[in-house]
């Protein structure tokens, strides 16, 4: 698609410690996050066990950014309204997890929330290609989901590409997310970067995040 898209920086809270996670959040909203990305994660999908509506509760109560709510697990219906109550933003769900994604989204929607749905590495294209127009972002798993740390894989960059032949809005990517990986997944045509422990591992979290947004 032709056109500048507008970079948005996610910071993964997954990464953030979890000992002072209200002062982690405002560090990543002074270092000019345009959101705040919140890996759920229920111990079946992925192998991990993470954050629920109250963390997504309480975080909200700590900061006006929008809050994406990541869910990485099994039957997504059973909790998007408890996620949306909590205070979530964006209610990102996994393609693999659902038969019935139209409905999933217009439930999401009823709730006056956006929604999103989610690639593993090993998923096809052409598993969303019914519901791209209906969804308000596309998140690309650039690695396998589960952990953070992992490395960026460069595999995925056909996948960001061939979305954005067929997607106007906007195309996230997680895992692995450096400036050197953030570029090549721009010149793939995402504009959406969620990064972990590339942020809060950094002792200047403003100056990482003002570098991504150039790209």
């Amino acid at each position: 698609m032709a056109g500048k898209r507008v970079i948005k920086v996610a910071p993964s809270l997954l990464a953030a410690d979890f000992s002072c996670l209200e002062s982690e959040v405002k560090r990543a909203e002074k270092a000019g996050a345009d959101r705040l990305h919140v890996d759920v994660m229920d111990g079946h999908f992925v192998r991990n066990i993470t954050l629920g509506p109250f963390i997504v509760r309480a975080i909200r109560k700590t900061t006006k950014l929008p809050l994406v709510a990541h869910l990485m697990i099994e039957n997504p219906e059973r909790y998007i309204e408890e996620f949306a109550r909590a205070g979530s933003d964006l209610i990102v769900f996994h393609i693999e997890t659902t038969k019935t994604p139209k409905s999933l989204i217009a439930d999401i929607k009823k709730l006056k929330k956006k929604a999103g749905v989610s690639l593993k590495p090993k998923t096809k294209v052409d598993s969303i290609k019914d519901i791209l127009s209906l969804v308000d972002e596309v998140l690309v798993m650039t690695v396998e989901p589960g952990f953070g740390g992992q490395e960026f894989m460069r595999t995925q960059l056909p996948k960001i590409k061939a979305i954005r032949e067929a997607y106007s809005g906007d195309i996230a990517v997680d895992g692995g997310i450096n400036l050197k990986t953030a570029r090549l997944a721009s010149q793939a045509g995402a504009n959406v970067f969620a990064a972990g422990t590339y942020l809060f591992g950094a002792k200047n979290m403003p100056g990482l995040i003002t570098k991504l947004k150039r790209i």
